[in-house]
């Protein structure tokens, strides 16, 4: 028996699964949620779809199909337990990762929000007023709850007339306008007047798509028959002026005539490669990118350096268990990182203010220097850099305070036997094992300020401004946000397309960046197995 247990390898065997089947009322349950989120989704599906957003119909629709396959197969009841978390991460973090990364090759932006589809829709609700139209005579008629209308349309001379809804139009015989229209009771002109309901009735189309008629807004009691102003040809992939007969054809998003005249708004097309031609080869575009690229860079280094060395200072310093009011000190350089930054950094901007600045006043009145440290560039990234280590150095702080304490002491024996003084024991056995615990951390917070926005936009909102770029960059702006500002502070509109080729760019820099970093810290691994 003995003989035959010791021969197991691996461990005692698992706990058979049971053969029992599900019961009929958890396959009622299970096929009546299954139904709920099919319907769902089924739905959604078939807006996206109409309106022209696949991608995001796509994600939905794999989520959809992986969760009925989950729900209706026993061997993958494991699955079930974490699904939704699935489905979650498929959607908000999977979808908009790669839904950027598409962006980054195409022209999204203000003039093409829009997918073709709701383009040409749009374009083919605009109406012209053709050259000699008659001008028909109106009496307006307003439901009893206010908020419909319909009119009553006569020719000036007698000939026909109309009685005209938003979507409907019905022909009568002329003669006097009714007294009410299904119950819509007509408005003098004195109440049109007085009670608003001009602009409301200039702003409805009244009639049928073939025939739509539109109070003048010039013309007191006139209103006229308007016709479709754009036809989407399908065949040619070509929009018709129908008012001037002229063809206007996609380019690059945009319907364009061969005069170059061109149809708004446009819509979503790829563009390939041409964002990031944009970034790379035209001067006007790379020169700001490489110097955000550079501070960005610098920015992050120094951030990491100085509230690193700050914190370790300040661990050391705290780590003497002797030392009188020790966990009332550690507490008190915990407040700034209790204090969110969006409080911090206004009100570390106010102590730096040139005129009523505490802190500008000391060095006036002291020293009989006035540093600008908003208007400089170089002492606007001084500040910054400053107001960055008030509010990191308390998390350093807090991680090497740990981690101190987790170094053996062993080690520091042997050193004051051999007669290392306390620069060799920080430099020779101290940094090289603290900085195998707190590596990874370095590596994380140099990740996190480099897209450190909320720091850069509290402080001076990228300021000052560089002269001669064609998108708005300052000098203490890092790319991210260089990217918010070119995606929705540009003063010619947002452009997203372009922003998120910055985007993926700061994506594939960071991942070269982390993976030298981690290499770094594997180095230091492999010197602590030494020790």
């Amino acid at each position: 028996m003995g003989a035959e247990v010791n021969s197991r390898v691996g461990g005692a065997a698992a706990p058979p699964i049971s053969q029992t089947g599900p019961t009929l009322l958890s396959w009622i349950f299970r096929l009546t949620a299954l139904a709920v989120v099919d319907g769902i989704a089924i739905w959604l599906l078939y807006q996206m779809f109409s309106d022209g957003i696949w991608q995001l119909a796509l994600a939905i629709g794999i989520v959809t199909v992986l969760l009925n396959l989950i729900f209706l197969r026993d061997d993958l009841y494991p699955l079930r337990w974490i699904s939704p978390g699935l489905a979650l991460l498929v959607v908000l973090v999977i979808y908009p990762v790669l839904f950027s990364v598409y962006t980054a090759f195409t022209n999204y932006g203000d003039g093409h929000l829009l997918t073709q589809l709701q383009v040409v829709h749009l374009l083919e609700k605009r109406r012209f007023l053709a050259e000699g139209a008659t001008l028909f005579n109106y009496t307006a008629y307003l439901s009893p709850d206010g908020t419909e209308y319909a009119l009553y349309l006569e020719a000036p001379d007698g000939s026909e007339a109309y009685i005209a809804h938003q979507g409907s139009l019905e022909a009568v015989e002329p003669g006097t306008p009714p007294a009410e229209i299904e119950g819509f009771l007509p408005l003098a002109r004195a109440d049109i007047l007085r009670g608003g309901h001009t602009q409301k009735l200039v702003a409805i189309t009244f009639g049928n798509d073939e025939t739509a008629f539109q109070v003048s807004d010039r013309q007191l009691g006139k209103a006229a028959e308007f016709q479709q102003r754009y036809t989407y040809l399908a065949d040619e992939d070509a929009m018709r002026d129908n008012q001037t007969g002229v063809l206007y054809r996609p380019v690059q998003g945009t319907y364009t005539a061969e005069d170059s005249s061109t149809l708004t708004p446009g819509y979503q097309v790829v563009v390939g490669t041409r964002n990031f031609e944009r970034l790379l080869t035209n001067p006007a575009f790379r020169q700001p990118f490489i110097l955000v690229f550079a501070w960005t860079v610098g920015f992050a280094l120094l951030a990491v350096f100085t509230t690193f060395a700050a914190g370790l200072l300040l661990a050391i310093a705290l780590d003497d268990p002797d030392l009188p009011f020790q966990k009332l000190f550690r507490s008190l350089l915990l407040i700034p990182y209790a204090i969110p930054a969006f409080i911090s950094v206004p009100v570390w901007v106010g102590l730096l203010n040139p005129e009523f600045g505490v802190i500008t006043q000391f060095l006036q009145n002291t020293f009989g220097v006035t540093i600008p440290w908003f208007g400089s560039p170089i002492w606007a990234k001084v500040g910054i850099v400053l107001v960055n280590l008030w509010l990191g150095f308390p998390y350093m702080f807090l991680i090497c305070t740990g981690a101190l304490q987790a170094l053996p002491t062993d080690i520091y024996e042997a050193a004051d036997i051999d007669g290392a003084n306390i620069f060799q024991r920080f430099w020779a056995i101290t940094l090289p094992l603290l900085l195998i615990t707190v590596g990874p951390l370095l590596v994380a917070s140099f990740a996190f300020n480099f897209n450190n926005f909320v720091i850069i936009d509290l402080y001076n909102q990228g300021a000052p401004p560089m002269s001669g770029t064609p998108s708005p960059v300052g000098h203490t702006d890092i790319l991210v946000s260089y990217t918010f500002r070119v995606a929705f502070s540009s003063g010619r509109g947002a452009d997203l397309g372009y922003a998120a080729a910055i985007t993926v760019a700061i994506f594939l820099i960071l991942v070269v960046i982390t993976w030298f970093q981690f290499r770094f810290t594997n180095m230091l691994e492999e010197r602590s197995e030494n020790v």
